[in-house]
């Protein structure tokens, strides 16, 4: 009977806490079983750890999701972007709807500067916005609530507002 007590309080405690990891209650049952209880008893004590679950589950209330809006950060390093003369590369990235898009940049680099205080940072600190696109962990991205979508440089092209204009019959060629 201490024995059953003893794994009721230990699962229970650590559903309620949260501290420690999930144990599946057919293991809990095949330890039980194993330690010759009786077969009621056993159904009657994974029947408690469920309920005891379900109950701890209902009490966790999750953090709503953060609305995002996404942003593109452009790769000019020589200043060209008002004459649109050459291809430009960039990384697309998700901020808090709420946030300003110019706040991509700041967030970017809170981002890189936190990265460079972890150890790993020190060993191979960021110097770009590619390498902190490419690099840095998600975890710490999350921190500085920004989302880096393409690791990789993105392709940016040039297009004007408006659809070419094409009459009936005629197809357009590429």
């Amino acid at each position: 009977m201490r024995i059953l007590r003893a794994i009721l309080t230990f699962y229970c405690a650590y559903v309620l806490l949260g501290n420690m990891a999930k144990v599946d209650l057919d293991l809990v049952k095949m330890v039980l079983t194993r330690a010759d209880i009786d077969a009621v008893k056993v159904a009657q004590i994974i029947e408690d750890i469920a309920i005891e679950s379900k109950m701890a589950d209902e009490g966790k209330e999750k953090e709503p999701a953060v609305k995002k809006q996404y942003v593109v950060i452009v790769s000019d390093p020589d200043g060209d972007i008002k004459s649109l003369r050459k291809d430009f590369m960039g990384w697309v990235v998700q901020i808090p709807e709420d946030d300003n898009p110019a706040s991509a940049l700041e967030k970017l680099e809170q981002a890189a500067f936190d990265f460079n205080s972890t150890p790993r940072g020190r060993r191979i600190p960021l110097m770009t916005y590619a390498e902190a696109c490419e690099n840095a962990s998600p975890k710490i991205y999350k921190e500085s609530k920004i989302w880096v979508k393409s690791k990789e440089p993105v392709l940016l092209i040039r297009a004007d507002r408006n659809l070419p204009k094409v009459s009936k019959g005629k197809k357009l060629d590429f």
